[in-house]
C-alpha cells in the first residue's frame, strides 16, 4: 500500500512538473463586443476607402500595413467613397477621413453601422482641429489614433483604459505619450504606435469561424440623413471609460440597424460622468 501511495504521489508530482514547463497561454480578451464583419471565408477582405488628405496617408498607409499581419485580415486600400467633411459610410468596407469637423470636443470616432453582431459599414474620422494643435500635432499622436480608430471598425476594442500609466506596445492602449520613452509614466516603456501580439491572438478569436449563408444583408439605414459629427445625433450614451475620456453611443436607425459610435475626447473636462 506504501509503496502504491508513493507511486501515486509521484504520478502527482510528475504530471504537475510537466504542467509548470508548458508555456503559458496568453488569452486575448479585447473584443468589442460582439461586432464583427460577416464572412464565408477568412481572411476576411475588406475595402478601406482612402478619403485622407496627404498628411495622413503615411499613417493610414501604416496602420493598414500593421493590420494585414494578421492571419485573418485582407485589408485593401481603395480610393474614398465619400467627402472628408461628412464621412459617410459605404456598405461593405470602411472609410477613413480627415477634416477640420470644428471643436466639437472629439479627437477621433470610430462609427459602425451593426445588424445584430454583423457589422455592415463603417467609419473613421480624425478631428484636424485638434491635430493641428500642439498638444496633438505630432507623428506619434497621428499614428496612435489612426491604429486605433480602424481596428475599432472590425471589432477590437482597448488593452488598457487608463491615460497615465506606463504604455503596453499596442495602439488598443490608451496613453498620453504615444511615443513612450522619456516624458511619460516610465522612462523606457514602448511607442503605442502599431498593434502588438495579443492584438492579433484577439482578432483570431473575433474571426474564428465563417458566417457562410447566414450573413445578412445591409440594413438600408435611416430615412433622414443625421450628422454623424454631431455628439447630439449619436444616440444614447452606453458606456463612459478612463474618466470620461472615451465614451460609446448607440442610436436605433430602424430597419434592424445600430449606429454604435466611439469616441475619444481631446478635452476631457465637459465629458466626465
Amino acid at each position: 500500500m506504501m509503496q502504491s501511495l508513493r507511486s501515486r504521489i509521484g504520478l502527482v508530482v510528475g504530471v504537475t512538473l510537466a504542467v509548470a514547463a508548458l508555456p503559458t497561454a496568453v488569452h486575448a480578451d479585447h473584443a468589442w463586443g460582439c461586432y464583427h464583419w460577416p464572412r464565408s471565408t477568412n481572411p476576411l477582405n475588406l475595402n478601406v476607402g482612402d478619403n485622407v488628405t496627404s498628411t495622413w496617408d503615411g499613417h493610414l498607409d501604416v496602420a493598414l500595413a500593421d493590420w494585414n499581419q494578421s492571419t485573418v485580415l485582407a485589408l485593401t486600400e481603395v480610393p474614398g467613397g465619400t467627402q472628408p467633411k461628412p464621412c459617410k459610410g459605404t456598405s461593405g468596407r470602411i472609410e477613413v477621413c480627415n477634416s477640420n469637423y470644428h471643436n466639437t470636443g472629439w479627437l477621433g470616432i470610430a462609427q459602425i453601422w451593426v445588424s445584430g453582431c454583423h457589422i455592415t459599414k463603417a467609419v473613421a474620422k480624425m478631428n484636424d482641429y485638434y491635430f493641428n494643435q500642439s498638444t496633438y500635432n505630432t507623428p506619434a499622436w497621428r499614428q496612435l489614433v489612426m491604429c486605433q480608430e480602424v481596428a475599432h471598425d472590425f471589432g477590437l476594442d482597448h488593452q488598457d483604459e487608463v491615460f497615465n500609466n506606463p504604455n503596453l506596445g499596442t495602439c488598443m492602449d490608451y496613453t498620453d505619450d504615444p511615443d513612450g520613452g522619456p516624458g511619460g509614466a516610465s522612462n523606457n516603456d514602448p511607442s503605442n504606435e502599431h498593434p502588438n501580439q495579443h492584438d492579433y491572438e484577439e482578432l483570431e478569436i473575433i474571426y474564428a469561424h465563417p458566417d457562410g449563408s447566414e450573413a445578412p444583408a445591409p440594413g438600408v439605414g435611416p430615412v433622414s440623413p443625421i450628422d454623424l459629427n454631431s455628439p447630439a445625433e449619436w444616440g444614447r450614451l452606453v458606456r463612459t471609460l478612463a474618466g470620461g475620456r472615451v465614451q460609446v453611443f448607440e442610436r436605433d436607425l430602424g430597419n434592424g440597424q445600430n449606429l454604435v459610435t466611439r469616441v475619444i475626447w481631446a478635452d476631457p473636462g465637459p465629458h466626465g460622468e
